[in-house]
């Protein structure tokens, strides 16, 4: 970036209770090269003083661009356009939900930034959109496996008593995709057949350069051969065989445990609708861990970089993404 670690560090302080510093941060982040127009790209904006404004309150790191002659902000074009809350909460909540292993739930952030419910619900949704953005075939060794999010359901036993039966009725499948090593991407399905599984893999993984590593599911077997996976292996659950040498899913199982214990822990219950996007969430974490030698700050500073170029209206963050 343009300016040194430290200089960065010391406005991230004082952006959290700064206005003018959160805009100064978050325009270091989103332009570490300068400042260019994020409709026609142009590299030559001016800074518009309050006076040049005109009669109306005055905006903030208001700019306008000496090519197309439009005026914009740091938050034009990005996931933060047209929201009431300040940058500098802004800011709070990219820090809480980035530096938070096992996620934070809307109650919680919308009582530590003093905003309501519903506007700490929509901004966690619009940077969860943020985090959402694509890395990049996976490759080397992937271990894929799948799970069910939901609660198991009462049932009436024989006899007139409630039980609680383990059964996957009304629950969610989640297939999930982890490199040992490097990232992880999940998503949700609407069934547990081939082809939406098959659509998954050949999306985000590069077969030619891919050593699958999956349980038992019958569904694997016919995509890696389909595909022309270079090599697949098989671990079976069934028969108690967790580990043979090299051969385990234990990593993307770990990745399950994360996005489960978050779940139960933090969120209590998640909509099969906005399942998807609390999937992007853990996935990102995940995907840029310390262990990979990225902080806390340089996740924040991602999420801002990954918010460029994404509107999320309130009706549309409603929206369900399953295949």
């Amino acid at each position: 970036m343009a300016m040194s670690t430290e200089n960065l560090l010391i406005l991230a302080k004082e952006a959290l209770s700064n206005e003018d510093a959160a805009v100064a941060l978050m325009t270091k982040l989103r332009w570490p090269n300068g400042v260019a127009c994020p409709r026609c790209g142009c590299l030559d904006p001016y800074k518009l003083t309050p006076k040049a404004q005109g009669k109306r309150p005055a905006r903030k790191g208001l700019y306008k661009c000496s090519g197309c002659k439009r005026q914009f902000s740091v938050t034009t074009g990005s996931v933060f356009e047209a929201s009431h809350l300040p940058l500098s909460k802004w800011l709070m909540a990219i820090h809480l939900m980035s530096a938070s292993k096992k996620g934070m739930s809307a109650h919680q952030l919308h009582r530590m930034l003093g905003c309501t419910y519903r506007a700490a619900w929509f901004c966690m949704h619009r940077l969860r959109y943020a985090m959402s953005a694509p890395n990049g075939l996976f490759s080397g060794v992937v271990e894929v496996d799948e799970t069910f999010i939901g609660a198991n359901r009462p049932r009436v036993g024989r006899y007139g008593h409630s039980k609680t039966y383990p059964t996957y009725h009304g629950k969610t499948p989640v297939m999930a995709l982890v490199e040992r090593g490097g990232r992880a991407k999940a998503f949700p399905l609407t069934d547990m057949h081939t082809e939406p599984m098959r659509r998954h893999l050949m999306e985000h993984v590069d077969p030619k350069n891919t050593h699958l590593m999956t349980d038992e599911y019958p569904q694997y077997p016919k995509i890696a051969v389909a595909e022309n996976f270079k090599k697949h292996d098989m671990i079976n659950h069934t028969r108690k065989e967790y580990v043979r040498g090299h051969v385990h899913t234990n990593t993307v199982e770990g990745f399950f445990s994360l996005l489960k214990r978050g779940i139960t822990g933090s969120f209590h219950h998640i909509s099969r609708a906005h399942l998807y996007r609390y999937c992007d969430e853990f996935a990102f974490r995940y995907s840029n861990r310390i262990a990979l030698g990225i902080n806390d700050g340089e996740r924040a500073a991602k999420i801002v970089l990954g918010a460029e170029g994404k509107r999320l209206t309130y009706k549309k963050g409603a929206g369900t993404r399953a295949a």
